[in-house]
């Protein structure tokens, strides 16, 4: 049970993190950023969720441990 959970929460993880970087390369698109610049926009948002996601995740297995 917590392999699946853990996968679910993986995948979940992963698709809020494609849909920030999608609204932060549209959004920049939008501001009249070129394509390169919207691309690094992009990548920049998906690492920061990333990057959020496996900070929470440190904390809550240390207090839960």
């Amino acid at each position: 049970m917590t392999v699946a959970v853990v996968l679910l929460t993986t995948a979940l993880v992963i698709i809020v993190a494609l849909l920030a970087a999608a609204g932060a390369g549209k959004l920049a698109r939008m501001n009249g950023a070129t394509y390169p610049t919207a691309l690094t926009h992009a990548a920049t948002a998906f690492g920061a969720v990333i990057t959020l996601a496996a900070t929470v995740t440190t904390a809550f297995a240390a207090l839960f441990t």
